[in-house]
């Protein structure tokens, strides 16, 4: 039978209410009688987060270079994953819901209203897409979840070029130009895309002065040494666990705050990071030490794209991308068979410098049909290390990567 393809598409960026502004656009809004509502509180257990510190954790560890930077957005693809996971029934639910390290009620309740506090560094915005013609019927359930949860939109378009210029428009606007493209073109049989965007810009609550940034040495995996731009300051929040020594810095506001991670000398990032799971990062988070601690961190900048397909297969989610036993069928149905995941893309870009930090993320999920005391620390960020942003009410990563080149 011929296939169908429905594209959930994920890209990080800015929230925003309209769909482009005063911009001419091609797409009708669908969601006529399909307002979004105040969502069903959830009392979000330690169990939930716990789970999704493990998801990003093994995220991390399953996109790790040997040789490169990494860079992923765990919050990103959690959020992602968990609107797509509102239309999965069954086993298919059920592999989701383990994967992610909730249940999909629990997983809403964990993620709504991300971004959305006023003058919040971290905004999100979302929206769903689907072709003219009838290739796709949405349940009112699924888009009613999204609305409610992650205030999403629901729009028609022609999906030919122009639908393409749209999406594109829409995601590079509300990424502030982070991500500047995440379509080249629409297959012909491509019936769905489904947009989450996040992006991060916060200034840190203090901010590196011209006379605290010098060249100094950084040997990178490969042993060579690079002059490179390092900041330095004195912060209050040192961290230290059996393998490594860090420190938390704060942005404006203290919602969120970055967090270096330095493997002790002799245990390379990939080990470290190899070792690391889902409680001992909460617990290390949870219990900074009060001290003064010297700190040396290189500007730098990193951008990654990965395809987590296979990923999510080996952490646990073969079902959702069966074409044959996947269920989907609380999301829509399609007359040319049965609904189930191709691909999940992901791109993510960050910059630290000395005024603070920025960040955009993108996850596309392609469906388709079948048919201490006043002791001084010193970190000195002088060789690869791991580093996060967290949402300091949850310690739930932002982001998270490693800096092995600068």
């Amino acid at each position: 039978m011929k296939k169908k393809y429905l594209a959930l598409l994920v890209a990080g960026a800015l929230l925003c209410s309209a769909l482009m502004g005063c911009t001419k656009t091609y797409a009708t809004d669908f969601m006529d009688g399909v307002k979004a509502g105040t969502p069903t509180e959830v009392q979000v257990q330690e169990e939930t987060w716990a789970g999704m510190y493990d998801f990003s954790v093994k995220l991390l560890q399953s996109t790790c270079e040997e040789e490169e930077n990494t860079l992923v957005s765990p919050m990103s693809v959690l959020s992602a994953l968990a609107m797509t996971a509102n239309g999965a029934r069954g086993e298919t639910r059920s592999q989701m819901e383990n994967t992610l390290g909730g249940t999909v009620e629990q997983l809403n309740g964990a993620l709504t209203g991300l971004g959305q506090e006023e003058d919040s560094p971290l905004y999100l915005a979302n929206s769903i897409w689907f072709a003219e013609g009838g290739l796709i019927t949405p349940n009112p359930d699924f888009l009613q979840i999204n609305a409610d949860y992650y205030r999403a939109g629901v729009f028609e378009a022609p999906f030919d070029q122009t639908t393409v210029t749209d999406i594109n428009r829409w995601v590079k606007e509300h990424t502030h130009g982070m991500v500047e493209e995440i379509l080249k073109k629409i297959p012909h049989d491509t019936v769905m895309y489904l947009i989450n965007a996040l992006a991060f810009e916060a200034e840190w609550e203090n901010p590196y002065q011209k006379d605290d940034v010098w060249q100094q040495a950084f040997t990178n995996q490969a042993g060579e040494v690079q002059q490179v731009s390092m900041m330095h300051s004195e912060e209050t929040f040192y961290l230290r666990d059996d393998q490594a020594q860090g420190f938390m810095k704060y942005y404006q506001g203290g919602r969120y705050a970055f967090v270096a991670l330095l493997p002790d000398k002799g245990n390379s990032v990939l080990d470290y990071v190899e070792g690391l799971d889902g409680q001992q990062l909460k617990a290390l988070l949870d219990n900074p030490t009060s001290v003064p601690v010297m700190t040396t961190m290189p500007k730098f900048e990193s951008e990654m794209e990965v395809d987590l397909r296979e990923v999510l297969k080996e952490m646990g989610m073969d079902l959702p991308f069966d074409s044959a036993q996947a269920d989907f069928t609380d999301l829509g149905t399609s007359p040319e068979g049965n609904l189930y995941i191709n691909q999940v893309f992901h791109k993510a870009y960050l910059e630290v410098e000395e005024k603070g930090t920025r960040g955009g993320a993108a996850t596309a999920v392609e469906m388709n049909t079948e048919a201490a005391p006043e002791e001084q620390m010193v970190v000195t960020l002088d060789r690869p290390f791991v580093y996060m942003v967290v949402d300091t009410s949850s310690m739930l990563p932002v982001f998270m990567g490693t800096v092995l080149s600068v």
